[in-house]
């Protein structure tokens, strides 16, 4: 066990800080005597970090890098032919568009034709018959101022007549007053 003394430790029970036969340099790194052996080492794990990286990570690296530019490239070319089709479908919608335009109004022109012509059909057919009626009327007028004329000699051959007995007191002749109003009636 540990004897007991006073203020010194016993032998092999304290605690140090450099081992048992210690080395007089500093950092072994930069020690001259190996730094030969550490620049082989340096190199040895310098060449075997660079067959590694290029045979195994740089490939497959690369590999992914060519997938994602391939599909970058197929992405582009998909949206190239999607926007020259919607370019395709819009010209198609803008012609059809203009014909649709051009039909409608030509539909509309014609409709227009065909209404005026059924207009000015309509409206000859009620002139010629306005004018029909108009010449009827005309005749029936003729024929009423024909009759109304000779009612008038008659009537105005009966006024003189009244008018000449209530002047005179005496019945005139007929004949006398058909002669008067006849010759009245020429002017």
């Amino acid at each position: 066990m540990a004897e007991k003394s006073h203020g010194t430790p016993a032998k092999g029970t304290g605690a140090h800080t450099e081992a048992d036969g210690g080395h007089g340099g500093g950092f072994p790194p930069f020690e001259s005597s190996t730094f030969a052996s550490q620049l082989v080492s340096l190199v040895i794990a310098f060449v075997a970090l660079y067959v590694i990286v290029s045979r195994i990570a740089l490939p497959r690296v690369e590999s992914v890098i060519d997938a994602r530019q391939n599909a970058i490239e197929g992405d582009l070319s998909a949206a190239q032919k999607f926007k020259d089709e919607s370019d395709a479908a819009l010209r198609a919608y803008e012609t059809e568009l203009a014909s649709a335009r051009t039909r409608a109004q030509a539909i509309g022109n014609e409709t227009r034709e065909k209404l005026n012509a059924a207009a000015e059909a309509e409206r000859k057919t009620l002139e010629d018959q306005l004018t029909a009626k108009l010449a009827d009327a005309e005749k029936q007028i003729a024929a009423t101022r024909e009759t109304a004329m000779s009612n008038v000699r008659g009537i105005a051959a009966d006024a003189a007549g009244a008018i000449v007995q209530r002047l005179t007191g005496v019945l005139p002749d007929s004949k006398a007053v058909s002669k008067a109003v006849d010759a009245s009636l020429k002017g």
